[in-house]
């Protein structure tokens, strides 16, 4: 009985965490942002734009973009959601 109880006890914490980390509100861009379809229209406006890899919407409030150009060049850049401009 002693091994029956730490055992249903753990099982117990490891069911209900992912329901904690559940309810913390998604991370969002800010009301005043521009639409994301604008953002991306602004990034295939750069020279030698081939194609758009990843887009993340990180916490500290600005898209991180990941784009290849046509000399297959990694480029990972950093848009601030307002302006659409690039972030140091």
């Amino acid at each position: 009985m002693r091994i029956a109880i730490p055992g249903l006890l753990m099982t117990a914490l490891l069911l209900t965490a992912p329901a904690v980390a559940q309810t913390q509100p998604q991370p969002m861009p800010p009301d005043k942002s521009l639409k994301l379809s604008e953002i991306i229209a602004k990034i295939e406006q750069r020279d030698q734009f081939r194609y758009i890899h990843e887009i993340d919407w990180d916490r500290d409030g600005y898209y991180d973009i990941t784009y290849y150009t046509s000399d297959k060049a990694k480029v990972e850049i950093k848009i601030d959601p307002v302006t659409g401009e690039t972030r140091m």
